[in-house]
Parts: structure tokens; sequence; C-alpha cells
């Protein structure tokens, strides 16, 4: 009992100061976002790497229209997949049962997270979930949307939410969602090419 004990406090231990290192960081690029705010740095114009010739970069808010596009967004830092839950698990696998759908995209979304070390973020619609809703597994953040509120707004507040210039990825089919998100510069990626790269 007591070695369970001192293993208990000190993962608690442990996940404390993890917190403190983080608030830590965030403070520090804060203060740096400040710094350079102050000193008027960074107004935003072309980098030196943005005036090379004879090469092409993946455009903010560019569709992601094959599986080559979709790897090359992957292996960017940083980047955050956010999915629209129910309209690429219906793309995929229409025949199962909702709560199968949801499992069964989870577990493929949690295969590519661990594959590529993107966060990946699905959000599916919370009305008329009568069951134990999805839990997330490691590297997968599942979100439903709260009474009254629609998936597709959770997902338009998550890419609000993300700070400008961080690469995002939003998967699905539907043509509101993808109007609205690549004008906040996401990358709009279709679900059948989503599920052709969970697939393979």
């Amino acid at each position: 009992v007591q070695v369970a004990a001192a293993r208990q406090a000190a993962r608690e231990a442990r996940q404390a100061d993890e917190v403190r290192l983080e608030l830590l960081l965030e403070t520090l690029g804060g203060a740096v976002a400040g710094l350079r705010r102050e000193l008027s740095i960074g107004g935003g114009g072309p980098r030196p790497a943005d005036l090379v010739a004879g090469a092409s970069a993946v455009r903010p808010g560019a569709p992601v229209d094959d599986l080559a596009a979709l790897d090359a967004l992957l292996a960017l830092p940083a980047v955050h997949l956010i999915v629209d839950g129910y309209n690429v698990s219906k793309t995929g696998y229409p025949e199962l049962p909702l709560a199968d759908q949801r499992t069964r995209l989870v577990g493929q979304l949690a295969a590519l997270a661990a594959r590529t070390g993107v966060e990946v973020t699905v959000v599916f619609d919370g009305a008329g979930v009568v069951a134990a809703p999805t839990r997330g597994t490691r590297g997968v953040r599942v979100l439903f949307s709260d009474a009254g509120v629609i998936a597709d707004d959770v997902i338009r507040a998550l890419v609000a939410a993300e700070p400008e210039g961080r690469p995002i990825l939003v998967a699905t089919s539907d043509r509101a969602v993808v109007e609205s998100v690549r004008r906040r510069g996401a990358h709009a990626l279709p679900s059948a090419i989503l599920l052709g790269r969970l697939r393979g």
C-alpha cells in the first residue's frame, strides 16, 4: 500500500511539474510575442525563403486533392488534423451503426497519429448519442458537440482558436465547413482522401 501511495504521489508530482513547465513556456512565448509587438518586429512580410524562385509552397487554405499532398502536410511540424467525425465515418463505413463507425474511425485515427505524430481532434454531433460516447485513445482527442450546438460550429471554433500560421487540416466534405475554414487559412481535406490514407 505504501509503495502504491508513493508511486501515486510521484506521478502527481511529475504531472504538476509538467503543468508548471507548460505554463512557463506559454508565459515565455507570450513575453516574446509582446516584445515583438513592442519592437514592431515580424510585420508579416515575406521571409527570405518565400522569395526563392523555382519552387512552390503549399499555400494556407489550399485544398488537399491527393495522398501525396496530404502526406506533405502531415509531415509539417505542429500540424493539427481536425476531423468532421460523422462526415468521414458515414463516407467510409455507412453500413455500420453510428457507435461502430465512431469506434472504427477513432481507432484508425489513433494509428495515423502514432505513425505521424500529428495532433488529431475528431468532432461528432452530440445530438442523438444515447450509448456511452467513444473515449479518446492515445493521440486522438474526441469531442461531442453540446446540446443545441452542431459539430460544424465546434470545428469552426477549433480552427479559430489556433494561432495564425499553425498548419491546420480539416477533414470534411461539407461544403459550408470547407469554405469557412479555408477563409481562416486551414487546408480542406476531402473525407475520401483521409479515408484513403487511413486504409493504407
